[in-house]
């Protein structure tokens, strides 16, 4: 399984009583975007959160690019994580740093980049969104779209294997949600990336998934292409695409 570039085995997550992940099981092929469909609540950004190490599985394994992420101490994990992108669901800019310092934040911890990589890095991660006008803004000044695209850019910038997309759709209005999900095409398309698209949103799967898994009670209760999906008779699959 070559292929292969994360493994989620057996994952179980519980807040107390709150059993919010039981027993989680999928891979992610190389070059492809998986999409994770469920409700809210479902379990789907305590999922990945567990895949960066930002939350710790009470059970199961997770291996991510060869390396068993309950393995690893803090230095393996942060030099992992730099092979893995995350567009947060908040986008998560840094509100007092203008658009090119939040964007040179994740390079000049890397303090192998000339000022001249850095800038040339830069711009090329904002011409990918759209955005060049933009780098000397402050997130206050951009819409919600404009700060989801540079929140994209700032988890593309280092050129990751893997993203992670939280929710990238929420609270954007239509026009702008589609935007947004031909922008994980293109980058899925120009750098060969593979992606996990965590989203509620059925129009973002329909345009971004090569294949999606179907969350339920904290497992995963269904796996195909959008078009098998929407075209299943089982009620509650059935339910999110009408």
């Amino acid at each position: 399984m070559e292929n292969v570039i994360a493994e989620i085995q057996h994952i179980k997550k519980s807040f107390g009583e709150h059993h919010v992940l039981k027993d989680m099981n999928f891979s992610l092929e190389k070059g492809e975007n998986l999409v994770i469909l469920g409700k809210s609540g479902s379990g789907k950004s305590v999922l990945i959160k567990c895949m960066v190490g930002l939350m710790q599985p009470d059970d199961g394994k997770i291996v991510i690019l060869g390396e068993n992420i309950s393995q690893l101490d803090n230095n393996e994990l942060n030099k992992l994580r730099k092979k893995i992108g995350f567009l947060f669901q908040s986008a998560a800019l840094y509100d007092a740093m203008t658009v090119r310092e939040n964007l040179e934040f994740p390079l000049r911890n890397l303090r192998s980049k000339s000022e001249e990589e850095i800038e040339e890095l830069v711009l090329e991660a904002l011409r990918n969104v759209g955005l060049e006008d933009a780098i000397d803004k402050m997130p206050s000044e951009l819409s919600g779209g404009m700060r989801k695209r540079i929140g994209l850019a700032r988890a593309i910038i280092l050129k990751p294997e893997i993203i992670l997309y939280d929710e990238p759709t929420t609270g954007l209005d239509p026009i702008t949600s589609k935007e947004i999900s031909h922008l994980i095409l293109d980058i899925q398309k120009k750098y060969n990336t593979s992606g996990i698209i965590i989203t509620h949103d059925v129009e973002c799967a329909r345009l971004t998934a090569n294949r999606i898994i179907m969350l339920k009670d904290g497992r995963m209760a269904v796996e195909g292409t959008f078009n098998e999906l929407a075209a299943s008779n089982d009620e509650w699959v059935n339910s999110f695409f009408k």
